[in-house]
């Protein structure tokens, strides 16, 4: 019975990897015994990388375990945490680590070679500081396959054969083609599409027919009501997962598409860190990203999707894991200058947009390859200033206000929230005055729309301001996860913007759903009496909270006004004088909206 693919469900969040890759580093070059295996688990859960939070790995521990797990003050010793995964009692403990390992393995960031832990070029490159998740998962699913060696799920005689990520762009390839063609609107394939499709395209041969399979349900859809099209469509998927599976077994086909919306959901996470494909369309739509029309027109010539043949194990990720392997097909001179030029087309209307002088360039097309690489990675981070820029711009407006409170007012109705909360307090912080810069720390697209929420080893928005800087920092949690996941990380990521801006007063801004008592208790005494020694400037709000200040911004500017940041500065140290005056930290938090009120009437608007 066949099997869609799937990236990887141990790992659903990409940014994780890089926290498995730092423990299992300390492994490097060890055997990968049972024993190894093993350690390599207990450490995850030492460094409180694997079951932190997790109420199903909580469970069967004792309540002292929990505690020392959830307390980021307290450093777990090595016996502790084999202490814990020994009471677990798994069945088969040293695959816990085998488990772990493979999402490294898969992307090719590790290698076990001659028996022993190899951290590879990819996962090097991962580890660097200033590492490129765009590039890091580019370079692995160029090349990740089905079948390969290290899989027995999936056979070539069983008719496996493809890259998934190659296939993937070439269905929406061929989809757009075809739209073209017959005088429809090219918008790529639709979520549920892809995740339909996608994960069942299991061999390149189908591209064609699964292409000519969408637009033939889309010409179904044509004068049919809502209602109508969702029965055509849900009909469709049990034909579709019937003739997949080869059988009519109804409690495998509801589990075959339970799967593929998993699995889809999933791979667009994963694919859109490429910046290869963006969404359109009202997040609905997967497209090919036309800002690398170039790169991938060339790549889908060059590669059908076809799977290579390895001899062994060692092969296939010594080729997967190469950041040298294959040379791309735009990497010659005359594809380069192509991109660049490209690229300065884009820039130069960004320019006239946001009307400011057009930056000079050399000329490049005297550069070798390596320099002309090196100059369109220069290229696209000016063009993310220019895009940042607008962003600014376009903030200024009152119906973009409005429009980012109505998505902050139902923020729990979109996908990927997470993304988009960090989104929407980059622009909501845009709009509210005159900040020097505002600067997200979220990976972007080409389009430059998040791809993934910022790493977690920084402050999710850095804000630079003529009189003071803060940081903000954002989460969609609302339980004791709120605490586990942003407590001590916050107070840290502030305590080193303020050593890293020591010219002026440093604040932070905390923006969740709603607050959790522990959150606000730990907040609570670094600003009463003290962080690693010194007290901290922290604003913690609620959603709501901060949507009152966009309201208030909104009008501000119908009254003809503008807002200046020295009056969101009067707004924290007003919040944080409050902090002085009460002995409680709860009342502290229930009187925050009452310092807003007292606010807005100061401002006299």
């Amino acid at each position: 019975m066949k099997k869609p693919w799937s990236i990887t469900t141990t790992l659903r969040n990409p940014g994780r990897l890089r926290d498995f890759l730092v423990v299992l580093k300390r492994l490097e070059n060890s055997k990968w015994t049972f024993e190894n295996q093993i350690k390599y688990q207990i450490l995850l859960i030492k460094e409180r990388v694997y079951g932190y939070g997790s109420t199903q790995f909580y469970n069967g521990l004792s309540q002292e375990h929990v505690d020392l797990i959830n307390d980021q003050t307290k450093e777990i010793s090595f016996e502790r945490a084999k202490e814990i995964f020994d009471t677990k009692k798994y069945e088969d403990p040293a695959m816990r680590g085998r488990q772990s390992i493979n999402p490294l393995k898969k992307i090719g960031l590790v290698l076990i070679k001659d028996g022993r832990v190899l951290i590879t070029s990819l996962g090097k490159l991962f580890l660097k500081d200033d590492f490129d998740l765009g590039e890091i998962f580019f370079r692995s699913f160029i090349k990740w396959q089905i079948p390969n060696p290290d899989n027995d799920d999936y056979k070539l005689d069983d008719g496996y054969d493809i890259k998934p990520f190659i296939g993937t762009l070439q269905l929406i390839q061929k989809v757009n083609k075809i739209s073209e063609k017959l005088g429809k609107v090219v918008k790529g394939i639709s979520k549920e599409e892809f995740s339909l499709f996608c994960p069942a395209l299991v061999n390149y041969k189908n591209i064609n027919s699964y292409a000519e399979q969408i637009i033939k349900l889309r010409e179904s859809f044509v004068g049919r009501t809502k209602q109508e099209q969702k029965i055509i469509w849900n009909k469709y998927k049990l034909f579709f997962a019937q003739k997949f599976l080869g059988t009519s077994d109804s409690i495998k086909i509801k589990k075959l598409l339970s799967n593929l919306k998993d699995y889809g959901d999933n791979a667009i996470r994963y694919f859109r860190l490429t910046r290869f494909i963006y969404i359109r369309g009202g997040g609905f739509y997967i497209d090919l990203e036309p800002r690398r029309t170039i790169e991938i027109e060339n790549l889908i010539h060059f590669d059908n999707g076809k799977a290579k043949i390895f001899t062994s194990k060692e092969k296939y990720y010594e080729y997967i894991s190469n950041i040298l392997e294959p040379k791309l097909p735009w990497e010659t001179k005359e594809k380069l200058i192509e991109i660049v030029t490209k690229l300065i087309e884009d820039i130069r209307l960004y320019e006239k947009e946001i009307q400011i002088i057009s930056k000079s360039f050399l000329d490049y097309k005297k550069f070798d390859e390596d320099d002309l690489k090196i100059f369109i990675s220069e290229l696209r981070n000016y063009r993310r200033e220019l895009q940042d820029k607008q962003n600014h711009q376009k903030s200024q407006e009152i119906e973009q206000v409005k429009k980012y409170i109505g998505e902050l007012e139902n923020i729990f109705n979109f996908d990927d929230r997470p993304i988009l909360l960090e989104k929407l307090l980059s622009l909501g912080l845009n709009a509210l005055n005159d900040a020097i810069k505002i600067k997200p720390n979220y990976p972007v697209g080409d389009d430059n729309e998040p791809t993934f929420t910022a790493p977690a080893n920084i402050p999710d928005i850095e804000c630079f301001y003529e009189k003071y800087n803060s940081i903000c920092e954002v989460t969609m949690f609302t339980t004791r996860d709120q605490w586990y996941s942003e407590g001590q990380p916050v107070m840290r990521h502030l305590r080193d913007f303020e050593n890293k801006y020591r010219d002026k007063n440093s604040y932070c801004l905390f923006v969740a759903p709603k607050l959790h008592r522990d959150t606000i208790n730990t907040f609570w005494t670094a600003i009463k009496y003290e962080y690693e020694g010194k007290k901290q400037k922290i604003i913690p709000l609620s959603i709501n909270n901060f949507i009152v200040l966009l309201k208030t911004l909104v009008d501000i500017k119908q009254n003809g006004k503008s807002f200046k940041h020295s009056e969101l500065l009067r707004l924290y140290d007003e919040i944080l004088k409050t902090s002085k005056t009460l002995s409680d930290s709860n009342e502290w938090i229930k009187n925050i909206p009452n310092t807003i009120t007292s606010w807005q009437k100061s401002l006299n608007i």
